[in-house]
C-alpha cells in the first residue's frame, strides 16, 4: 500500500482533498426506495413485518415472544463476560456518567420590570430508543455512550434495539450496566421504523439515537419528524496535526485506529515537516503488517487517506477548520495554544498521550461525534440531547395592559386581527396610553 503524500502547493492538492472529503455511498436512491418500503410495511404490519424482515435480512427465525430479550438472557450474558471486561465497562460507565452530569441544565425564571414572570422549564424526554449495530464487531461502548447520557438526563424509559446474537454477550452486559429498560433483538431499517411508529411489542419512542449502516441512517432521516433523532452519522474521520517533533509511529497508529472502522473512514495527517511525512508513510507500511483488519484499512487509506505537507502549522489549522472533522488530534508543541485556533471539530485531542481511543472508551466525554463536516454546526451527543425546554409566560392584568398596544399593532400589521382582539378583550376598559406603554 502506498498512501499519498501531497503538498498544499501541488497542482492537484485541492481536487485530491475534495475527493477524499466527498465520501458517499453508491446506490443511495435505491437504498432510499427500499427503506421507504420497509418503513411503510412495519408501520402497517407491526411485529409480523419485523419477523419477516429479520428472517429475510439476518437469517434468524423469530417468534413474537422472542422479539424482546428476556432478563434471564441478560443474566446469562453477564456470566459469559469475564470479570475483567465487566470491570472495564463499569469503570467506563462511571467516568461517562460523571462527565455528563456536568452538562445537566436547570429550569429558571425571572420577573421583568412590567411584572411578567418569564422562564424556561427543562424536562427529560419520556422514552428514548437506542440503536446498537451488530455487524462486523460487538460494540458495548456504543451502548454506554448512548444510554448513560439519557439516564443522567432523567429519561424515564430507554429501549434498545440490536440484532443481538450469541456473541453479543458484551453488548447485553453493557446494557445492564448502563441501565437499559428493555431490549429487542431486531436491527436494520425495520428496527428504526418500529421505534418511530411502535408495534405490538416495541413501544414508540420520542427520540432515536445510535449509529448504523446506510439503511439505518436512511431510515433515521426518513422518520425524522415522527420522532427526533440525534444526527445522520457518517464514516469515521480524523485530522491529525503534527509538527517535526511528533513520533511517526504514534501518528501512524492513530491513523490506522480510525481507518480500521470501515472502508470509507478517512485518516489525514497534516504536517509542515516533509521529513516527518515520509517517516509517517514508512511507519504506516510497517504497522500495517500487524493490523488484524488489514483489508479494511488498506481500502480506507488508499481511497480516503493522505499525508498533507503544508507551508506551516497555521495553514494546517485552516485546512482542519475547513474539513470540520469528527476528530482533530494535535501532536504539536504547545497543543493548548493551537487548540484555541481549532473552530470546528467534534473532539480535540491534545498532546502525544491523548490518542482518540482514550475518548472512544474511557475518558468520559461522548464518542458520538459529528462527522462529514457537520462539526461546523453539530455537537457531540450529550445529556442536553435528552432534555426538552418549555417556555413559561405569566402576566397579570397590569403587565398585559402595559404591552397591549404594541401587541395589537404588530398583530394588525400581520393581518391577524383576532390576535389583536384576544388582547383587546382583556384590556379595553381603561387601557394604557402609548406614552405609558413606552415608559
Amino acid at each position: 500500500m502506498k498512501i499519498r503524500v501531497i503538498k498544499t502547493s501541488d497542482r492537484g492538492f485541492a481536487s485530491t482533498l475534495r475527493r477524499i472529503l466527498q465520501r458517499s455511498g453508491e446506490g443511495e436512491g435505491r437504498v432510499e426506495r427500499r427503506v421507504r418500503e420497509i418503513i411503510r410495511t412495519v408501520r402497517d404490519d407491526g411485529d409480523r413485518a419485523l419477523i419477516r424482515y429479520t428472517r429475510l435480512f439476518d437469517g434468524v427465525r423469530l417468534k413474537g415472544s422472542g422479539i424482546e430479550v428476556k432478563p434471564r438472557e441478560i443474566d446469562r450474558a453477564l456470566r459469559l463476560v469475564s470479570r475483567e471486561d465487566l470491570q472495564a465497562m463499569r469503570l467506563a460507565a462511571a467516568r461517562i456518567a460523571r462527565f455528563h452530569r456536568r452538562q445537566l441544565e436547570k429550569s429558571w425564571d425571572y420577573r421583568d420590570p412590567l411584572g411578567l414572570v418569564l422562564g424556561q422549564r427543562v424536562t427529560p424526554l419520556e422514552r428514548v430508543g437506542v440503536y446498537v449495530p451488530a455487524g462486523k464487531a460487538a460494540y458495548p461502548s456504543t451502548v454506554l455512550m448512548n444510554v448513560i447520557p439519557a439516564k443522567v438526563a432523567g429519561v424515564q424509559e430507554v429501549v434498545m434495539v440490536s440484532p443481538v446474537r450469541e456473541e453479543s454477550a458484551s453488548v447485553l452486559a453493557a446494557a445492564r450496566i448502563a441501565g437499559v429498560d428493555r431490549i429487542f433483538r431486531v436491527g436494520g431499517a425495520q428496527a428504526i421504523a418500529a421505534l418511530a411508529f411502535g408495534t405490538e411489542t416495541i413501544p414508540k419512542v420520542d427520540k432515536i439515537v445510535g449509529p448504523g449502516n446506510i439503511y439505518v441512517a436512511t431510515a433515521k432521516r426518513l422518520v425524522f419528524g415522527a420522532v427526533d433523532i440525534d444526527s445522520i452519522a457518517g464514516p469515521s474521520e480524523i485530522v491529525l496535526l503534527a509538527d517535526s517533533g511528533a513520533e511517526a509511529e504514534h501518528v501512524a497508529l492513530d491513523m490506522l485506529s480510525q481507518a480500521e472502522h470501515d472502508e470509507m473512514a478517512a485518516a489525514i495527517c497534516i504536517t509542515p515537516s516533509l521529513p516527518l511525512a515520509r517517516r509517517v508513510a514508512a511507519a504506516l507500511e510497517r504497522q500495517l503488517q500487524e493490523a488484524r483488519r488489514r483489508a479494511i484499512i488498506v481500502k480506507a487509506l488508499e481511497k480516503y487517506g493522505a499525508i498533507i505537507v503544508t507551508r506551516g502549522l497555521r495553514e494546517g489549522v485552516e485546512i482542519a477548520n475547513a474539513i470540520a472533522p469528527e476528530h482533530v488530534e494535535l501532536m504539536v508543541r504547545e497543543p493548548r495554544r493551537w487548540a484555541r485556533l481549532i473552530r470546528h471539530a467534534g473532539a480535540i485531542f491534545l498532546g502525544p498521550y491523548s490518542p482518540p481511543p482514550l475518548g472512544d472508551y474511557m475518558a468520559g466525554p461522548n464518542h458520538v461525534l459529528p462527522t462529514g463536516g457537520s462539526a461546523r454546526f453539530f455537537s457531540p451527543l450529550g445529556t442536553y440531547d435528552f432534555l426538552k425546554r418549555t417556555s413559561l409566560i405569566e402576566a397579570d392584568k397590569r403587565g398585559l395592559r402595559s404591552l397591549a398596544p404594541w401587541i395589537i399593532r404588530l398583530a394588525r400589521l400581520e393581518g391577524l386581527y383576532d390576535h389583536a382582539r384576544a388582547v383587546e378583550a382583556r384590556v379595553k376598559k381603561g387601557g394604557p396610553s402609548w406614552a405609558e406603554a413606552r415608559a
